[in-house]
């Protein structure tokens, strides 16, 4: 690979910027892995990934120039959107179709909910413009486009300020050629704006989600474009030079040029990271059935792993609250018609606030303390208590330090805020308003778990927890109680598991091409034309991206669905379409995953709605978890004993306090409190922990006690 010329070692470097913290890990090619957990800097995120980084840089001993390789998750995108501080965004599409963002799908997230309020779309009206040009369904041109119209609609809008452009032309995924004139004259007269075009983000049949997906790209362009130019003049001015790529929303990697022309590919970048860790951890440790919990400092996210493999979605919404690709409820966000790992996100994290609702009820989030001030006991300015003053209050964390020692902590600032804010209005003691606190963070965080398992028809209690982020082995075995989960893994590095994760993906780019043609009617050799042709540009994009055609994999797939159909669902295609006998295996195929997800299939015809192409770029420097070598000062902790309440109804409980370098492979009872650099695992009373050949910790639940 070219990202490799001129290196002297070849370390790679994996960084994730949360709410609270950014995590930095810094890969060795002989697999030593050196961490930092850096308070996050919202007024200039890339602050972080650059101190954390030339710490790490001293402490492997190793200069700036033998760094190739940085794997960033971003949330620049996902921070836009939330903030709504994008661009201020036009959009041009064919006249009569203005309102599609407004219309969406006539459909509400909940029912009765009279309080609800639509979010507002990320392109204003006034700034959404029809023009007289009009394709028909199956791409003949009904009306041709008018330069000039073009230009002089473009125009007003500039004159107006818009800074970014969307073009969604009806029925573009089948013949953009209005789109790529528009996109010309844009070019020719407005060279200063920025153009997203449908067709180049999602040549995909519905024009509500092929509209709404590509206006989220425009919105968000500016920014990620911005953030990743300063990003990587920032590592320059360090002297290093390396490849930067960024984590995609697939769980793949993305190059830097991918990534500014596509962000909306990104906007669930961080916990794509994790999830694509924890199929490699699985595969290792012979575990092919995974739920990924990964708890940071604002959010808390739950994922699956199936056969080894992330569970994808190819569309999702992006919104406060529990955000989630369900096939149930829709409605409630900004819909993002893309490859992504399947994830739900609820706002429960440790710095997640605690507070009383007019009623009288306890509740915790979706508001966060953030990084600055952070939780109470940070002793930043915030009095108002988080899920991580709960803990403090009750034992689980270190009374005097967190992340190695580098952050100081005051336990009596967790005291004073629980007392103040939950114990006195609602009269309890300080214990119990603690275990209240995180109870209700842990049924919210099984929620979001239940989001993937229980509504995709999968049973938890079959499946084997992995714990990930800074708040995750503080919280899973109570989690995985309420799930009936009776193993839990905390994984190597699980503080800052995102970031490793990030090491072992590949490169990964998804292609798609409309096709509509029914299995059994007609031949199927436009569906091969098109594969074709798909193959061709994700093997060009593997070959700007530095990977030669041994280390290119390809993988082609099909969404299909019953005739009179909205909605598809993918299967994977080995051979050609027009093969004899393909499309009956492939109706055979799609048959077998309908009855799997729906519960039933039926033989009403099937229809080919698009063809899909996975170009991946594979390495051998990808981090394996057979080969890790953590340095010593991660598995480092306290030692001695400390009170910790397990049970409001029973007094604290003195607790042997241990660091993770002294858990091996003959289990060790609980209740036990295991600290290392970037995280704390709770074991309870009940529970036993041992680590295996990895270093991973697996936790057991006695089944009387789930």
């Amino acid at each position: 690979m070219d990202t490799m010329i001129g290196s002297r070692l070849g370390v790679r470097v994996g960084c994730d910027i949360g709410g609270t913290f950014t995590d930095i890990v810094l890969a060795m090619p002989d697999g030593r892995l050196y961490v930092n957990k850096t308070s996050s800097t919202p007024d200039d995120l890339g602050k972080a990934i650059t101190s954390g980084l030339r710490a790490l840089i001293e402490q492997a001993g190793i200069t700036p120039g033998d760094i190739t390789e940085i794997v960033h998750g971003t949330t620049t995108a996902s921070n836009t959107i939330l903030q709504k501080v994008g661009a201020l965004t036009g959009v041009l599409t064919t006249e009569g179709f203005r309102d599609v963002l407004e219309i969406g799908r006539i459909r509400t997230p909940t029912m009765f909910d009279l309080a609800w309020q639509k979010p507002a779309p990320l392109a204003a009206r006034r700034y959404r413009r029809g023009i007289s040009e009009r394709m028909a369904a199956d791409g003949a041109v009904i009306t041709p486009i008018d330069r000039s119209e073009v230009k002089a609609v473009v125009q007003e809008m500039v004159d107006e300020g818009v800074e970014s452009l969307a073009i969604c032309f009806l029925n573009s995924y089948i013949n953009p050629q209005h789109e790529f004139i528009a996109r010309e004259v844009v070019a020719e007269h407005f060279p200063s704006l920025l153009v997203s075009m449908s067709y180049d983000v999602l040549p995909e049949i519905k024009e509500y989600e092929r509209t709404s997906t590509t206006v989220v790209n425009a919105y968000i362009l500016p920014a990620m474009r911005s953030y990743l130019g300063r990003l990587k003049e920032d590592l320059e001015r360090m002297g290093v030079r390396a490849s930067l790529q960024i984590m995609a929303s697939n769980g793949g990697m993305m190059g830097l040029a991918s990534a500014s022309e596509k962000p909306v590919f990104a906007v669930a970048s961080g916990p794509a990271g994790g999830v694509a860790g924890a199929a490699q951890l699985g595969i290792t440790a012979n575990e092919r059935q995974l739920i990924v919990f990964d708890m940071g400092g604002t959010t808390a996210k739950a994922s699956i792993v199936l056969d080894g493999a992330p569970s994808l979605t190819t569309e999702y919404e992006f919104r406060d609250g529990i955000s989630s690709p369900s096939r149930f409820i829709k409605g409630g966000g900004y819909v993002l018609k893309v490859p992504a790992i399947d994830i739900a996100e609820v706002g429960a994290g440790g710095g997640s606030l605690a507070w009383i609702d007019a009623g009288g009820l306890l509740c915790v989030g979706p508001a966060s303390a953030g990084a600055d001030p952070g939780p109470a006991c940070y002793g930043r300015g915030n009095d108002r208590p988080t899920v991580t003053d709960a803990n403090m209050i009750l034992g689980y964390l270190n009374p005097e330090s967190l992340a190695g020692g580098s952050l100081k902590v005051d336990p009596g600032k967790s005291l004073d805020a629980i007392q103040k804010h939950i114990a006195e209005p609602l009269g309890l003691n300080v214990i119990a308003a603690a275990h209240g606190v995180r109870r209700v963070a842990n049924v919210n965080m099984a929620r979001a778990i239940r989001a993937v398992t229980v509504e995709r028809g999968r049973d938890p209690r079959d499946m084997t927890m992995v714990a990930c982020g800074g708040g995750g082995p503080l919280h899973a075995i109570d989690v995985a109680k309420l799930l009936g989960i009776s193993r839990v893994i905390a994984p190597i590095m699980a503080g800052v598991f995102c970031s490793v994760g990030m090491l072992t993906a590949d490169a990964e780019h998804h292609l798609v091409r409309a096709v509509l043609q029914t299995l059994g009617v007609g031949d199927l050799t436009a569906a091969d034309a098109a594969v074709d042709d798909l193959v061709g540009q994700g093997k060009a994009i593997m070959r700007s991206e530095g990977y030669d055609a041994d280390n290119v994999g390809i993988a082609v797939s099909a969404d299909l669905r019953y005739v009179g159909q909205s909605s598809e669902l993918t299967v994977p295609v080995a051979g050609r379409f027009s093969s004899d006998g393909m499309a009956d295996i492939i109706r055979k195929d799609f048959n077998a995953l309908y009855e799997s997800t729906f519960g039933y299939c039926s033989d009403e015809p099937v229809e080919l709605v698009n063809v899909r192409v996975i170009a991946s770029g594979r390495s051998e420097k990808r981090l394996k978890f057979s080969g890790i070598q953590v340095d010593a000062s991660a598995l480092a902790g306290s030692t001695g004993t400390r009170p910790v309440s397990f049970d409001p109804d029973s007094p604290p409980r003195e607790t042997k306090v241990v660091p993770r370098s002294e858990i091996g492979p003959l289990g060790q009872a609980g209740p036990l409190v295991i600290e290392s650099y970037d995280t704390t695992i709770i074991v309870p009373p009940g529970c036993t922990a041992k680590a295996d050949a990895v270093g991973n910790i697996l936790i057991d639940i006695e089944l009387e006690n789930v």
